[in-house]
């Protein structure tokens, strides 16, 4: 069997065996033979597999995948493989739109239907994440089409904008206010309300149908643009699709559980080092990968302090953080500077 082709296999069945490992593991430790027979299950082990260890597993997944498939697409657009998600600012606005809830928003959520109130963060974070993408995507926007470098450019500028503001807001908001929105930035499966947790999963499995209708043109487009061109490809209209797209799925994610680092620049990077660069292929396993990467990342979370629980993205930027540097180092060596 050609090991790019096995590689489907090998994923997926560590995706079912981390997911079980996902739903024994906690406080309360369920046994795996009762897991495999929900009969056995008594109705505290009942309440505690179907409220909370299965949502918080589906969330693992979706938001796993949705950010590596994110990732792969920004690292094809720019054709960088130090690209993520958070290039062209969707996180931190969302940062930003959280930090507006809880400081200056949260004594007005009491007025509120109590389902809005509830999910007024959530809300808020993805309203930021989708102006700040408007408003880097239309500095970009040229008489000649959408620049890729401004694109850049902006989003680092208007994260940085967003990050100063969000230091204003943390320096004015009170102790308990303060450490919500620091937890809140590291991420955490902690709560995964019925309505988010189907927002996130439907929004993974479109996203992944939609990518990989446009996995040839993503191809075409890693030749260069004069190049797509001549292939036949829209190249501003496929830019245009890729960055609102990649935007909307990551400020549905942000929203959801907070800023998770390094899923996006990782995962891809690693699918291509070992399937190729070809998104037919690079666009699913990423997806897999990064499902089967964010669940064991959210095991360790749990188990590392337990009883006490760490954030997520902390787990994740102490993963990644060592493998990016590996990636400069090898870049470095790669154009002769080492």
């Amino acid at each position: 069997m050609n090991k790019r082709i096995a590689l489907y296999p090998i994923l997926l069945g560590l995706l079912v065996v981390t997911g079980l490992g996902s739903l024994a593991t906690g406080p309360m430790s369920l046994d795996l033979f009762k897991l495999l027979t929900p009969a056995q299950l008594n109705s505290t082990e009942n309440l505690v597999l179907l409220h909370i260890r299965l949502p918080r597993t589906l969330l693992c997944l979706g938001v796993g995948a949705t950010l590596a498939l994110c990732g792969a697409v920004m690292q094809g657009l720019f054709r960088n493989p130090l690209a993520d998600p958070g290039i062209i600012g969707v996180s931190s606005g969302a940062a930003l739109g959280a930090a507006l809830s809880m400081v200056l928003l949260a004594p007005f959520a009491v007025l509120l239907p109590a389902w809005l109130g509830a999910s007024l963060t959530s809300l808020m974070a993805f309203i930021g994440g989708l102006i700040t993408t408007l408003v880097v995507y239309q500095l970009a926007r040229t008489p000649q089409g959408t620049s890729v470098s401004i694109l850049l450019l902006a989003g680092v500028a208007i994260g940085a904008l967003s990050g100063g503001i969000l230091g204003l807001l943390s320096y004015l908001a009170d102790d308990q206010t303060l450490r919500d929105l620091t937890l809140w930035q590291m991420g955490s499966m902690a709560k995964s309300e019925p309505f988010q947790l189907a927002l996130v999963c439907a929004t993974a499995l479109m996203l992944t149908w939609i990518l990989r209708s446009h996995a040839h043109s993503l191809n075409a487009l890693a030749l260069g643009e004069a190049e797509a061109s001549h292939l036949g490809i829209d190249v501003q209209l496929l830019k245009r699709k890729m960055v609102l797209l990649s935007a909307l799925a990551v400020g549905v994610s942000v929203a959801a559980v907070g800023i998770i680092g390094f899923v996006g620049l990782v995962v891809p990077h690693l699918v291509r080092l070992v399937a190729g660069p070809d998104h037919r292929r690079l666009l699913p396993l990423s997806a897999l990968l990064g499902a089967w990467l964010l669940l064991l990342a959210d095991m360790m979370a749990r188990t590392v302090a337990a009883p006490a629980e760490m954030p997520v993205g902390i787990v994740t930027a102490l993963l990644g953080a060592p493998f990016f540097l590996w990636l400069l180092l090898k870049q470095k060596r790669g154009i002769g500077l080492a």
